[in-house]
């Protein structure tokens, strides 16, 4: 399994993707929720901009997993404080690159462990689904709950999602992060 993580480009449009004959995994979520944090905490460094304003990422940023496979950190959905115009335009590029990409092995939601699941996960669902290509979720902020919360929050999300990869992450004492590498490697981007 990965070690390092290089960043290898941003795009908006599909002419604009990388080209490579890796698989690709899609972590999506809700602006805040914690993917740049996660994908640091797996890179075991800084490569992903992390911000305590919601919104900062804004394109599809691509990471290459130490030639095993590449990430693409999808820009976080549910933000208010964009124009019409502007949250038009992310949901076209985040619904071409769902459709579209041909290496997409697998979606990884990235969810605040403490908010609920809600339509818009049903929708990312959905996508996957249609597609065909399997999810899991990444329950982020694991450190802000007792252990029994937390045990009750994945509960709650695997009956909600029918989703049984669901896992609880804490990036700030680096929990977790493995064990859906792992996951992610061995039943998407290996087989």
């Amino acid at each position: 399994m990965p070690k390092t993580i290089e960043f290898i480009k941003s795009a908006v449009l599909a002419k604009d993707y990388p080209l490579h004959n890796l698989a690709e995994v899609a972590i999506a979520g809700r602006s805040n929720a914690g993917k740049s944090s996660f994908i640091n905490a797996l890179a075991k460094g800084k490569v992903a901009k992390v911000s305590s304003t919601p919104g900062k990422t804004r394109l599809l940023n691509f990471f290459n997993m130490e030639d095993s496979y590449v990430l693409t950190d999808m820009p976080g959905y549910g933000f208010a404080a964009r124009s019409v115009d502007e949250i038009e335009e992310w949901n076209a590029m985040i619904e071409t690159y769902l459709m579209t990409r041909e290496n997409l092995v697998g979606l990884l939601l990235v969810m605040d462990i403490r908010r609920e699941w809600t339509a818009d996960e049903e929708l990312l669902k959905k996508f996957s689904d249609r597609r065909g290509f399997p999810m899991a979720v990444a329950l982020t902020k694991a450190d802000k709950m007792t252990r029994n919360h937390m045990n009750q929050a994945v509960a709650k999300v695997k009956k909600m999602s029918g989703l049984s990869a669901v896992f609880a992450v804490s990036s700030l004492k680096k929990e977790g992060q493995d064990e859906i590498e792992e996951y992610m490697y061995e039943n998407w981007v290996k087989p």
